[in-house]
């Protein structure tokens, strides 16, 4: 007999044990605890984390790039308004502020009931999941993907694809998906597939691979796309930053040769490159160490 119960106990805490791998749904956050989630998946048990310390940029500390910002920004107040708004696909060169745009928007407007939540490009499968979970909410969700792009094949691809317009279930009104992205279509494009167009009629037609490419891309409503600094507006923002560390307008003047040294030396004259010579910059002159 005592075999016997020694037995059951056993399976039941192997039983446990087994439960414990199981994957299981998510479990709703304390929403009042940050304005921004990540959604993390561990050992297959996905949830979302708080994030009790967003990225304080401002909209105001964006720099030349006012028509992209103001285009995002209109977007994401119709949303918050409760009116027709678009997913956003961000684009172009590195280190213009994409990413950093939509941070600012959560913090232009999380007192507004906007709420950001942080999806990583291998957890895209979960989509449906987080939808599930913000469904109904009062607050307003932007599912955001930053650095986003594809090989080819990826089931990501097609879960990112299907949410946005693809699926029988549409997504609530209360979600939007921001991603940003250096590719334009988000994957790879090859030159062999450009000799699959076709010609007819004197028409040019892309050949499947390209529109298979292209097909995720479009099923974003609005695209906006960033370009590279140039020399002066490299050295705008640098100023800006400058300033913002408490030089003077002196001190910012004897940065500028510097600054362009540094911009060489990174091969890229961009916000997040001005950005880091400014705080390295700063950091050199409060410790007289600036030339």
């Amino acid at each position: 007999m005592n075999d016997l119960v020694q037995l059951v106990t056993r399976a039941e805490q192997l039983i446990g044990r087994l439960e414990q791998l199981l994957p299981r749904p998510a479990e709703a956050p304390d929403w009042a605890a940050a304005p921004a989630f990540l959604w993390r998946r561990r050992n297959g048990h996905a949830h979302l984390v708080p994030v009790t310390r967003p990225h304080g940029i401002r909209l105001k500390d964006l720099r030349d790039i006012d028509d992209q910002k103001e285009r995002i920004d209109l977007n994401t107040r119709q949303f918050l308004a409760g009116r027709r708004a678009n997913n956003v696909l961000l684009t172009g060169a590195r280190g213009t502020g994409k990413s950093s745009l939509v941070k600012a928007l959560l913090n232009a407007y999380a007192g507004k009931g906007l709420r950001l939540i942080e999806v990583d490009r291998d957890d895209l499968m979960d989509l449906p999941d987080i939808i599930e979970l913000v469904q109904g909410r009062p607050e307003r969700f932007i599912l955001f993907c930053d650095d986003l792009s594809f090989e080819d094949a990826e089931p990501a691809y097609k879960a990112l694809k299907s949410v946005l317009d693809g699926s029988v279930a549409a997504v609530p009104d209360n979600v939007l998906i921001y991603a940003t992205s250096n590719r334009r279509h988000l994957m790879p494009e090859y030159h062999d597939e450009n000799l699959q167009a076709k010609h007819v009629d004197g028409e040019i037609h892309p050949g499947e691979a390209v529109e298979e490419k292209i097909s995720l891309s479009e099923r974003f409503g609005l695209w906006v796309s960033f370009y590279p600094f140039s020399q002066d507006e490299y050295l705008e923002i640098v100023a800006y930053w400058l300033k913002s560390f408490g030089l003077e307008r002196k001190a910012i003047e004897a940065a500028r040769q510097e600054a362009l040294q540094w911009a060489l030396m990174r091969g890229s004259r961009s916000g997040r490159v001005a950005w880091q010579f400014a705080r390295d910059w700063a950091g050199r002159f409060e410790t007289g160490n600036a030339r």
